[in-house]
């Protein structure tokens, strides 16, 4: 489904401008795509923000420009890495029944057997659906799933109409046995032992070592 939000055609650009809009609390956006020229675009800040983190990476707004209703895509968000606010928004102009070609994101869905370790190997795979048919996420369910379990994309159930574009092959999900703490050290002094890396010895076997010396000069003496 598509957010409406009523948008506003801006003809100031530049760094000093968009300042200018967010301080009024509203995004600076532009609209690519159908081979026109690109609308740039002010958005209400708020209205906007709820859209995308509902939609997700793939975003479907309906903008409402000077009266014209114009589906639009989200393809790029940049969001202020402090205040963790929406600067700028990049969409593609979209119309109903046209296919797109998107990344989805892949949720886990329930928890895998004991003593497992469960490793996402690709977060996200490719589609292409329609474009107001684009899921937020595809669900991999690996509850229960035992240790040498594997996912590819070709295992994955994608929505009605969506065709996969990932290599069927591909690696989603890795389900190994979990390693233990004692196992996992003695690779990692095996591995360092390889690399030829020596530690130093602790400050209390250090100390000791001189006075074990004098006490073995001292007993030869005698």
């Amino acid at each position: 489904m598509s957010e409406k939000i009523v948008a506003e055609t801006r003809t100031e650009f530049g760094k000093g401008a968009a300042r200018r809009i967010r301080r009024e609390n509203k995004i600076p956006a532009v609209v690519y795509g159908h081979g026109n020229e690109p609308i740039h675009l002010t958005l209400p800040g708020h209205a906007t923000m709820m859209a995308i983190k509902h939609g997700g990476a793939n975003a479907l707004l309906e903008l409402d420009i000077d009266g014209k209703t114009q589906l639009a895509l989200t393809k790029q968000v940049q969001v202020d890495p402090i205040r963790r606010v929406l600067e700028h928004v990049d969409f593609v102009a979209v119309v109903k029944g046209e296919k797109v070609t998107v990344d989805v994101p892949v949720h886990l869905v329930g928890d895998a057997a004991k003593e497992t370790l469960v490793v996402t190997e690709n977060a996200t795979v490719q589609i292409e659906a329609e474009a107001t048919h684009i899921p937020e996420a595809i669900e991999v369910d690996i509850d229960g799933a035992a240790a040498g379990t594997q996912i590819h994309a070709s295992d994955l159930t994608l929505p009605k109409g969506s065709t996969l574009l990932t290599d069927a092959e591909t690696l989603i999900v890795n389900i190994t046995e979990q390693i233990s703490a004692e196992a996992l050290e003695a690779e990692l002094e095996e591995a360092e032992a390889e690399a030829g890396i020596e530690h130093d010895a602790p400050e209390a076997e250090t100390a000791a070592e001189p006075a074990a010396e004098a006490a073995s000069e001292e007993s030869a003496a005698e």
